[in-house]
């Protein structure tokens, strides 16, 4: 039976995972209502927009996850260079993966004429970062981890047009944007990677609040006190209504105010958007730990043991469903078939999760059992 410790992982991980079901579902069915970065709060639907503050978790959840889990790993292995090899050959792995399977999922183009590099590129760069960071020493780190996260918006104003040496690189680490790589292919960097470097090397800093020889209270303690320290600047700084973010104002209902106050960026992520889903993250963590004798618990912490492989089941199974769906009754949302609310976007999540919740409990049953086959801990 795994350790309350790891259970808590796992569960948290299986959370955001249907957060992200969830999301992706949106994408599919419900892209003729398409959503902004931040979004607008006069015109968007309280249910799509809350629906979609969700997803925000998913990205920095899994990151800060990795970077623990990295740490966690390299305690088992009792080998800093083991470590740093593994985080270098799953980031190229992931690399790979999301030019190959991820990409094709998401366009069913071959040859593509667009890669879009999301997040699993952006988890593949920063273990790839993290690969060599790790061998600093765990104060230098921390500040490190602190000052991409938090600093990295003071970047904001920068940007280099095609003609600079500097446009790719930067687009890649900071300045969202497309990079033409030929006539016919072009790379629209979703994730820019610098503050999520960041989220990881933090993630891999509190590693040794999850020791073995570390006291359960004495977690709990760490991750509630950084968990609402977190969501602490976040008020702090939304109130200040300035930096990284582009001004809020009080609506013309209660809501209204709620959304703008919450109305985030994400690509990059802000500051704000770091302090606040890391911070409700780390609670949720202590929350997990605390109940992790429940059936959600142990069900949830099932889709967080395989993530993965979910991730590539999903997107495959929703690709197929569209087609089908649009083959059957053709286009009813403008080009787009789709659902009428948000209330059948979550319904059909829900039968989503039930219908593939065991085909990763077979999977994760059997990574678990078939140490013998190396390439499946890369999944």
């Amino acid at each position: 039976m795994p350790s309350n410790r790891l259970l808590s992982i796992d569960a948290l991980r299986g959370l955001v995972i249907l957060f992200m079901l969830l999301d992706h579902v949106r994408e599919t069915f419900y892209l003729h209502q398409q959503v902004g970065d931040p979004m607008d709060v006069t015109a968007t639907d309280p249910a799509l927009f809350f629906s979609r503050t969700l997803a925000h978790l998913c990205a920095p959840v899994f990151i800060l996850l990795t970077g623990l889990s990295a740490f966690l790993y390299g305690e088992k292995q009792m080998s800093r260079a083991a470590t740093s090899a593994f985080l270098f050959k799953r980031g190229v792995f992931l690399v790979v993966l999301e030019f190959t399977l991820v990409n094709f999922a998401w366009t069913f183009q071959f040859p593509p004429t667009v890669i879009y590099l999301q997040v699993i590129w952006a988890i593949g760069l920063s273990m790839l970062a993290l690969s060599l960071l790790l061998w600093l020493p765990r104060t230098l780190l921390a500040v490190l981890g602190l000052v991409l996260v938090a600093g990295h918006n003071l970047l904001d104003g920068l940007h280099f047009g095609p003609e600079s040496v500097m446009h790719i690189p930067w687009a890649v680490l900071h300045d969202r944007g497309w990079i033409e790589f030929s006539e016919t292919l072009r790379l629209r960097t979703s994730y820019p990677v610098l503050p999520w470097i960041g989220v990881i090397a933090l993630g891999y800093v509190i590693g040794p609040w999850f020791r073995w020889s570390s006291a359960p209270e004495q977690r709990l303690q760490a991750l509630r006190r950084t968990g609402f320290g977190a969501l602490a600047l976040f008020v702090l700084l939304r109130l200040v209504n300035g930096y990284g973010e582009k001004p809020w104002a009080v609506g013309e209902t209660w809501v209204q105010t709620l959304m703008a106050l919450l109305n985030i960026t994400k690509y990059p992520p802000s500051l704000l958007f770091l302090a606040l889903t890391l911070g409700v993250g780390l609670l949720l963590l202590a929350y997990f730990e605390r109940r992790n004798d429940g059936r959600m618990v142990r069900t949830l912490a099932v889709f967080g043991s395989a993530p993965m492989f979910f991730y590539l089941l999903h997107l495959y199974v929703l690709k197929l469903l569209y087609i089908a769906a649009f083959a059957i009754w053709g286009a009813n949302q403008g080009h787009y078939f789709g659902f009428d609310s948000m209330a059948w976007i979550w319904t059909a999540t829900l039968v989503l999760a039930v219908l593939l919740f065991t085909p990763t409990q077979w999977f994760a049953r059997l990574k678990a059992r078939r140490r013998d086959i190396r390439w499946l801990k890369y999944l």
